[in-house]
């Protein structure tokens, strides 16, 4: 019988999945530290994980491990290198919320755009004639530029063209053919084409090369009414360059679901900018979704056991070969 560990909760639909293999035994961790994972992960055949920080030195131990399954897209809490130093796959749940966090990108693209915590608060206040300042702007025909055209930036090119926005994208491995297939335009170089978006939306993973790539420069590279929106990855954006610009009223506002700091902390200028709005790391997470991606990462582990994982989800796949 193999040993599933999960780390973390699962919806019922997940363990729906698991309960119909009577040759699959789960074992739920009572917390995420590194002493837990240290004594369970060297008894179990596979993974699920949610959040919780995987110790490298857990993976190193654990000599029947054959498959960890995020429950998820982002693997920053993942050591992906000591995976494949052991041959062991890592799946995400690919597709599971593409859809969700578009809409939550939209989400956040209209609450700016229209002033709608601002107008809120006019009401509550009686303030009804704030009505008459015109604050509030269109965003058909207006541009989007997409830093990362995977399934997350694929679905919100296909949103914001039911809004009647001209959709741009920067990917560095999707060809032009690919993106005006999609009805996209193709942007070579991402930073040139700043001054002409007025909505930027990230969509890449966290990566040396990602780490603050949207700083002082870029900010002051955009128009002044434009938006910014991250429900990527927290670190994509410096934080405090951004709070300058956004004071100053160099940008529209911003959106931003993920932060270099989670939670943040209690003194980050963050919390007292007017022109941002925030959530905590949930674009990706309705109800719908949830019961998805317990399926997906159920699924992954059951695959990866009777040796059919699909490469398309394992983010190291050069390990199936062994």
């Amino acid at each position: 019988m193999s040993r599933v560990l999960l780390s973390g909760s699962l919806h019922d639909d997940g363990m729906a999945v698991f309960a119909a293999r009577p040759d699959v035994e789960i074992v739920t961790m009572p917390d995420g530290d590194a002493a837990t994972f240290a004594a369970m992960l060297p008894s179990a055949d596979a993974l699920l994980i949610r959040t919780a920080l995987l110790p490298e030195q857990a993976i190193a131990d654990a000599d029947r491990l054959r498959v960890v399954s995020r429950h998820g897209v982002g693997y920053d809490n993942v050591p992906v290198a000591a995976l494949t130093a052991r041959g062991i796959p890592l799946a995400l749940a690919v597709g599971a919320n593409r859809d969700t966090v578009a809409e939550h990108v939209f989400y956040l693209v209209l609450s700016i755009a229209k002033h709608g915590p601002a107008y809120d608060r006019a009401v509550r206040q009686e303030a009804w004639n704030d009505r008459n300042l015109l604050k509030a702007f269109d965003i058909g025909g207006r541009s989007l530029l997409l830093i990362g055209f995977g399934r997350i930036g694929r679905s919100v090119a296909r949103m914001a063209q039911a809004f009647s926005m001209r959709v741009f994208a920067f990917d560095a491995v999707v060809t032009a053919e690919e993106m005006a297939a999609a009805g996209v335009e193709h942007v070579a170089d991402w930073r040139a084409f700043l001054p002409e978006a007025d909505v930027v939306s990230l969509h890449v993973p966290l990566l040396p090369e990602t780490d603050n790539m949207i700083g002082a420069t870029e900010l002051a590279a955009m128009k002044p009414d434009a938006i910014l929106i991250n429900a990527a990855r927290g670190g994509l954006i410096d934080e405090a360059a951004l709070v300058v610009a956004l004071d100053e009223g160099r940008l529209a506002g911003a959106g931003i679901d993920t932060l270099r700091d989670e939670p943040p902390p209690a003194g980050s200028p963050l919390l007292g900018c007017e022109r941002v709005i925030l959530s905590p790391h949930l674009a990706g997470l309705t109800r719908e979704s949830a019961a998805r991606l317990s399926v997906y990462a159920a699924r992954n582990i059951l695959a990866a056991l009777d040796g059919t994982l699909d490469p398309a989800v394992v983010v190291n796949p050069s390990v199936l070969a062994q």
